[in-house]
């Protein structure tokens, strides 16, 4: 393509849309895949592989791009302290890679396609200015929780477990749904308490927004603490107290931090910044994906 007003297909990807995209974001959004997985009567690798390329190689990066295009934001975003420029560049990558990533995810399925399809719709309604679910603090908080926490998880275990028909949803992958929407339910506010200024600046009064600091962090700790309930019922009832000890031992580091972080908020409001909530995703991606892989390797690999 030439022309001041074309693109071309290679130039799309420059470094500022590379950046744009966050690619390593995804990282924070696995946990959910691996609670899917870890929670399967059994695998199938290569469908399972599949989606999981599908969803956090591409599908999440093009969210992620076709969010900055959107938001124009000049302050930092998740993954990105000093995010370079907007250009129409980010709105191109997005399809691309939405595209991509739909059409690889086919080769385990249409359902799975269908599926993620879905999703997909959800992303750009929560972004597109023409619908712009972000603006509502309540109904963007639902649509986050359930499309990146129990539906991720339906995603991810239908796909493994080879099962996309309406037997799938018996009570215990209902209940992982829900402890999955209420982990994402909890997490995300804390994404924007550090956003709040720019936020409302667009017109998008978030939930963190609307609870404030100190209420965010105090309707984070409800979600976490009603999740892990509901886990205690969830293990205890299908497996074992000892898959329980294994969650509370992993969540364990997570809570410390948050509490540290929590006091130091309240004290000085500008500790709810970047720096601490990205370390805070670090901290809780890394030690729910060692807990839900501990699972994996019970369930699948130690019965056998």
């Amino acid at each position: 393509m030439t022309g001041k007003n074309n693109i071309g297909l290679l130039s799309v990807f420059d470094r500022d849309t590379l950046l744009h995209l966050r690619i390593p974001f995804s990282l924070y959004l696995l946990p959910v895949f691996c609670f899917g997985i870890s929670q399967a009567s059994s695998v199938d690798l290569v469908n399972t592989l599949v989606v999981f390329i599908a969803l956090h190689l591409f599908i999440y990066p093009g969210s992620n791009s076709y969010n900055s295009y959107m938001d124009k934001d000049t302050g930092s975003i998740g993954g990105l302290k000093e995010p370079p420029p907007v250009t129409k560049k980010l709105y191109y990558a997005s399809i691309i890679f939405d595209i991509t990533g739909l059409l690889l995810c086919a080769l385990s399925g249409w359902r799975s396609m269908l599926l993620l399809l879905v999703y997909v719709a959800f992303s750009k309604a929560y972004s597109w200015h023409g619908i712009r679910l972000k603006k509502y603090a309540y109904v963007s908080w639902l649509v986050i929780a359930f499309f990146q926490g129990g539906y991720t998880f339906m995603l991810a275990n239908m796909t493994a477990e080879g099962n996309m028909h309406m037997s799938w949803f018996t009570a215990p992958h209902i209940i992982c749904m829900v402890v999955a929407s209420l982990l994402i339910g909890g997490s995300y506010p804390l994404t924007q308490v550090y956003q709040h200024k720019e936020d409302s600046g667009r017109g998008d009064y978030t939930i963190s927004y609307r609870m404030g600091i100190t209420g965010t962090f105090v309707f984070t700790l409800v979600m976490f603490v009603t999740s892990a309930g509901i886990l205690f019922y969830y293990f205890s009832s299908y497996y074992s107290i000892t898959q329980f000890l294994i969650f509370s031992v992993s969540l364990a580091p997570v809570m410390i931090y948050f509490l540290y972080w929590f006091i130091k908020a309240v004290k000085d409001h500008a500790n709810a910044d970047f720096a601490h909530t990205m370390l805070m995703n670090k901290i809780s991606a890394a030690c729910m994906i060692a807990c839900f892989t501990i699972l994996f390797i019970i369930n699948h690999v130690s019965v056998k």
